[in-house]
Parts: structure tokens; sequence; C-alpha cells
């Protein structure tokens, strides 16, 4: 029907894509959530969950380093720095938070949100802490005082105060460096802030930092600041992948067709697909993620593919002496089955990961699969019925000097398949063999600062904090006591030091810890002359018992609330440990597991570790094995329908053999590269093995109607070499040029999805023309 109607076909999908696209500016949504990424049904993820209800979020900090590299102790700097720690919890705007959370809110803290009017003004900083808001208590002979950290007033004293502070472990590495060359200002922000509004803050919080001369030199580290950052860096991404592929496809089809008209088709067809799944995800009010990089990367591909395929057989048959309308005809034919088998096996891939407990790697299985058939709709639709408005000469130049380069190629190739079969399998059987080798040295431990965008502020931030202060990583132990015992009982509380000179045993790793000793020790210290040595839990109950009873008077920053639960039957012990990767951190946290084992008594006590370290640990390994599973899954369903579609076992042996071999080349150069296997990195396996059963499908399509028509398998080959290996490789060359956009990024994931991709390709291209042969000429006689 659409040949009889073009224009008809044109004008709905030019309405479709410009509507949706409309829809797409209005609801589509960047957003980065890090708990969008924690697994569905997870033990640990219920168990931090309940966690949560008992205390406030690990996550919920936004911390302010102020550096001047002279030195911190100089009255000028540290007013400022005091001023701006007050000043800090006073910003304010209006935000869009739906009612349900405004409620939660209010119920609360009903200093959170003011109602003016019908809009809601949100303050997110709830604290803030500096040094110089610190006050030391003190045992007089009469009763308790209490005396600054740094006697702002007296500078006199500031070098006492420096030698006294960098003595004290509660405030190096936290509220201090070693070198007292940087301050920080630590404020708690509402709980799992959102992106729109976390934006929000860390604008205005630059726009205060402006208002200080001297504190022009800071860093941020904290969850509102990564989702603001991140979410910038996604649209940026999104736009220059997509931009970038464009140019480089449209200047790569210009070098093979040598018409304008033939450029601007293909193109056109490749962007139309991009723009109807653009559209769509704007009817569909979709969310976009960190993975959404991804989408414009996986429309590229499939639809390139398609296009080259249709493309490279019109200009065939136009060549043979074909009319325009005979020559679309027969491409629908003989390539139109093919097309859709490719586009159906592709989306079998990206469906697989709908077995992921992770709802992110959920939502892409099913927008990528949606997008792949949609490109197949483009390329048989939209594309085709452009063909039928123009003449030969406007799609492609008549000379034939492509024809023979081409030929003697596919010629050769044929002779090598041909005659040195021995050949060609000792050669790749060597490869696998090394290829092997290179998967034994994959690696999963990656971290944090290797997922960051290289040069930019936030890793440069993130990088600081890792090196001067104790890091990002939370890292979380629930404490479950119980009956009669509580968190104030004296064998709780001492357990709970044993815990902590345990985590101390990993001073390179592990740092800055709180728990509920911190007041026990701090007055123990107090009533000692306030000498460093005796910062530790008394050693006789009649002390304890007498710290006891105080330690609520002096808890002013409300310490035991964030540490001890209302009921005091819950405590928790909170840390911070260093970037150093995710297998050393689990072999760091299964040794704490080892040593609550064999340490408490669960008589008293019950010890967990929980946190969003861990459940993003979990997610890690979650996305890996999902993603490998799913990938063993597609596998196997498209090896179901190679057996209805032959009906012959060797068939489908001949086909997947081809296809495995460039996942074990990609596997390998993870090894041999030493990039660590995560998320991201997984997914692209998903997209190797879609690219390299397109072109099979293609090969054995071409191949099938051969045989039918009576050819003998040599024969077959040889024709099949000729006309589809043409547009194989014009696919790969064009797919290359594409994915070397990805090496403009400062997306250290994205750099490895561009050499990953773009180093596979010829590897699939390389399986499919000279081992596929080879494998039909001794299985299939």
């Amino acid at each position: 029907m659409f040949l009889k109607h073009p224009r008809l076909v044109l004008a709905a999908f030019i309405l479709f894509t410009l509507l949706g696209s409309l829809l797409a500016i209005k609801r589509v949504k960047f957003s980065f959530d890090l708990e969008d990424f924690f697994p569905d049904g997870d033990a640990d993820l219920a168990y931090f969950n309940q966690f949560r209800q008992k205390f406030e979020p690990d996550d919920n900090f936004l911390l302010v380093a102020v550096e001047r590299k002279e030195g911190v102790f100089d009255s000028l700097f540290l007013s400022q720095l005091l001023d701006f720690s007050i000043q800090v919890k006073n910003i304010s705007f209006e935000t869009e938070l739906n009612p349900k959370m405004i409620a939660d809110s209010l119920q609360k803290d009903s200093n959170v949100l003011v109602q003016r009017g019908e809009k809601w003004v949100l303050k997110p900083i709830i604290n803030s802490q500096s040094l110089l808001q610190v006050e030391y208590p003190i045992k007089t002979p009469f009763s308790f005082a209490t005396i600054p950290a740094i006697h702002l007033e007296e500078p006199a004293k500031f070098e006492n105060d420096k030698r006294k502070i960098l003595s004290d472990e509660r405030f190096v590495n936290t509220l201090i460096n070693k070198d007292a060359t940087t301050l920080v200002v630590a404020t708690k922000t509402i709980n799992n802030i959102q992106q729109p509004d976390a934006e929000k803050l860390i604008i205005q919080l630059h726009e205060l930092l402006k208002k200080y001369p001297l504190l022009s030199n800071y860093h941020l580290l904290g969850r509102a600041n990564f989702q603001k950052e991140m979410v910038e860096y996604q649209k940026w991404e999104f736009l220059q992948a997509a931009s970038i592929s464009a140019l480089l496809v449209l200047l790569t089809m210009y070098l093979i067709f040598r018409r304008t008209w033939g450029v601007i088709i293909s193109v056109g067809s490749i962007l139309a697909g991009l723009g109807v799944f653009v559209a769509m995800l704007g009817v569909l009010g979709t969310r976009l993620d960190t993975m959404a990089l991804l989408y414009p990367i996986v429309m590229i591909i499939v639809a390139t593919s398609d296009v080259i395929h249709v493309m490279s057989k019109y200009t065939d048959e136009l060549h043979k002496g074909r009319e325009k309308m005979e020559a679309i005809r027969i491409t629908l034919r003989e390539i139109g089955m093919s097309l859709f088998l490719t586009s159906a096996t592709t989306a079998i891939g990206f469906v697989s990961l709908l077995t992921s407990k992770i709802p992110p790697i959920r939502a892409f299985g099913f927008n990528a699969a949606l997008g792949v058939m949609l490109a197949y709709l483009t390329v048989i639709t939209f594309t085709v019925s452009i063909l039928t408005l123009f003449n030969k000469e406007q799609i492609t130049k008549q000379a034939t000097a492509e024809q023979p380069f081409w030929a003697m190629i596919m010629g050769w190739i044929d002779r090598v398949t041909s005659q040195h079969k021995g050949k060609v399998l000792a050669v790749i059987a060597i490869s696998c063999l090394i290829c092997s080798w290179g998967v034994s040295k994959i690696t999963t431990n990656n971290q944090i600062l290797g997922l960051l965008p290289r040069g930019a502020a936030i890793t440069n931030d993130f990088a600081f904090f890792e090196q001067q202060f104790s890091g990002f990583r939370p890292l979380e132990i629930a404490v479950t006591i119980k009956s009669p015992y509580n968190a104030d009982s004296a064998i709780v509380v001492q357990n709970i030091d044993k815990l902590e000179k345990q985590l101390k045993t990993y001073p390179k790793h592990i740092q800055s810890i709180s728990s509920v000793t911190i007041l026990y020790k701090t007055l123990h210290r107090a009533f000692n002359n306030d000498n460093k040595d005796f910062y530790t839990l008394p050693d006789s109950l009649e002390d304890f018992y007498k710290y006891q009873r105080l330690a609520k008077k002096f808890d002013k920053q409300g310490n035991l609330n964030v540490l001890v639960s209302k009921d005091n039957q819950f405590a928790r012990v909170s840390a911070r440990i260093l970037d150093v990767g995710a297998d050393s951190v689990k072999l760091i946290t299964k040794s704490i597991d080892e040593w609550i084992a064999a340490n408490v008594d669960t008589t008293i006590m019950t010890m967990r570790q929980t946190g969003t370290g861990i459940i993003v640990d979990k997610n890690s390994e979650y996305v890996r094995d999902s993603l490998l599973w799913g990938l063993l899954l597609a596998v196997g369903l498209i090896a179901v329908i190679m057996v209805f579609l032959y009906k012959n076992l060797k068939m489908v042996i001949v086909a997947l053999l081809p296809n495995a071999i460039p996942l074990l080349f990609a596997g390998a150069l993870l090894g041999f590269c030493n990039i660590p296997l995560e998320g991201g990195v997984a997914i692209v396996f998903s997209i190797i093995f879609g690219i390299a059963v397109d072109d099979t499908i293609h090969f054995l399509g071409r191949y099938r109607l051969l045989k039918i028509e009576g050819k003998t398998t040599d024969e077959a080959v040889t024709v099949t070499l000729q006309e589809t290996g043409k547009a194989m490789a014009l696919t790969t060359i064009i797919l290359f040029c594409g994915f070397v956009s990805l090496m403009f990024s400062v997306n250290p994931a994205a750099n490895t999805v561009g050499l990953l991709i773009s180093s596979t390709l010829f590897t699939a291209l390389l399986c499919d023309l000279f081992l596929l042969p080879v494998l039909l000429r001794l299985f299939i006689k």
C-alpha cells in the first residue's frame, strides 16, 4: 500500500515525529538517582530499607571543602567560612515536590517546607557544621564548661588550636585535612533529594560562595552535586553522540554513493528512525537515566545496517538494468524477510534484559527493543517510499569503478575460503586461544573515579576528597540489640568499641568512624584534663554509668539521634571507605563479616553490614550476572529461531559459531586493556551479538534463496559473497565511523563502549566473510 501512496506515508512520518518530539521536549526528563539502580527483590535491599526507617540515610550530606594553601588558620578566612556555614542553611527555592513528598517532609521537619500562596518553598539544608562551631567539653572543679575548638577572636591561640585539632581523630580527615590547608563545612540535606531540587541547591550554593572572596578555592562532594553534574553530562553526551555520529555517517555515505540525494536518503532514513524513537519516548513519557547515551548508539547501529542493506540491494538491481519499481519490489522480497529476522533477533537480545533485577536495565531493554523494531518499520516504509520518488541517476553514480573493486575483494575471499579452509580454521583457532587468555585476565575491580567524566569538576572534586579526606563511599554496620539490653548498656557500647578497633586495622582504607561510643569517649577525655590519650571508653563501670547520665546533656549536635534509634534498640556504626576498587572492598567487607561472626555474642546483639555501598556493590554483581545470563538466553532463543527457519541442526551451529567469536574478542580486549567489567560495559556484549547476528542472517538469507534456486553450496557462497558481502563491509565501515564519535567523549564508559564495538565490528565482519563460508562448504554439502 505504501508503494502506491508514498507521499502520504512520508507526511504521516513527519507529523508523528514532530508531534512526538514536542511531547518529548515537555515530558522526557533526564535524571540521575542512585536508588533507581538498586536491585528489586534483594534481601540486603529489604534490610537496608528497614534500616533507613530507623536512621537517616547515609547519603544525605553535602560537603564543601574550602582550601587555603597557606594554611586555614587566618582570621579573615575563618570569619568568612563561619559566616558561610551559617548562611548556607538559609538557601531556599520553590520546589515541585508532589503532595505526598510534601506531607512526608512536613511530618519529619516543619521547617523544611514553607507554603507561600500556591507555591511551596524548600529549605534543603537542615544543618551545617564546621570546626568553627565545635566546642570541647571541659570538666572544672564545680561543673562542666566548653571551649571552642578554634578561638576565632584570639588569633594568638591559633597555633595551639591547630596542634590540638590535628591530634584529634574526631576531626582529622573529616572537618580538616592532615596538612591544615583545607576546612570542611559539612551540611545535612533533606533525605532523598530529587534531581530538580538538587540542581537548584547547587546553583544557589555556588552563588552564595561567590560572596566570599577568600572561599573561591572550594570542592563539593555529595548526592546533590552528583545528581546535578551527572545530568548535565548526560544531556551533553546524548547530543554529542547523536551529532558526531550523524556527521561521520554523512561523510562515509557520500564517499560510498557519490550522489547528494543518495546520501540524503540514507542519512535521512537513519535520522528518521532516531526521530521516531524520540517521538515514541515522548508519547510514553519516558525518563532518561545514565543509560540514555546508548539509545542513539543502538538506533544508529540497527538503522544504518538496515538502510545499507536496502540501498545496496536496490542499487545493485538498478545496475542490472531493472526498472525503479521492479528493483524496489525485488529488494523488498529478497531483503525484507532478512531485515525482519535481524531486527527480531536483535530485539530478542535486548528483551532478554527484562530478566534483570535492576529497573533501569529492564527499561533500557524494553526501549532498545522497541527502537530496533521502529528502525525496521522506518526503513521498510519511510526509506522505500522515498526511493519511489527519485530516479536511478539521482540515487547512485552510474560509473562502475566501484564494482570491480568489491568484486575483486570478494573474489579473493571466495578463493581463500574455498582453497585454504584448513588455514582459515587454524588462524581462527589460534585467535580463540589468545582471546581465551585475555578473557582470563578480566577484572571486576572497578572504581568510582574510573567511571566519572575525565577532567570534569565533579571528578576533580571527588579525587580531592579521596586524597585529602575520608572519601565518599559509606560503610554502615547496623547493630540490633536484644532485650533486656539497649544501646546505652555498657556491654553493648563495649562491643561496638571492639568493632571500631577492628575497623581501625584498615587505616589505609577505612576512616572517619562514628558510633555511640563517641560521647562516652569525649566525656572520658573531658574528665581527664582533655588529654587526648583518654579518648577511650572508661575502664570502670562506675565511670561508664556516670558518663551515661551526662551523655544526652552534652549531645548538642544530636549525634545520638543519628547513631541510636528512638527506641534505643538499634545502633549504627558509620565510616567512610576509600575508592580502592570493588574487588578490594569486597575482600575488606568479607573480613569484617568474618570478624563479626567470630566475636559478637548473638545473645546480646547482632551486627550486619548495610548501606548504599553494599547495595551498589550487589547492584554491579547483579548487572554483570543478569546481562551475561540474559545474553545466554538471547543466544538460546535465536538458536530456536534458527532451528525453526532452517530445520537443520548443522545450520544452527554454522550460524551461531561465527557470532560467539566477536564476544570472545570483546572479552579479550577487556582483559588485555585492563578494563574492569561493570554494568555499562556488560551491555555492550548484547550490542556486539546483535551486530554479528545481523550480518550472519543477511548472509544466510541470500545463501538460502540461492540454494532454493538450485545452486550448489560453492555457487551459492560465491554469489552471496559478491552480492551480500559488499553490503556487510559497507555497514561495518559506516558503523565504525559512527562509533569513533564515542572516542570524543570525556566519559570513560563511553570510551570503552566505542573501543569495544568499533574494534569488534571488524572481528564480526571477518568471521562472517571468512569463517561462515568455510563452515558452509565443510558441513552443508
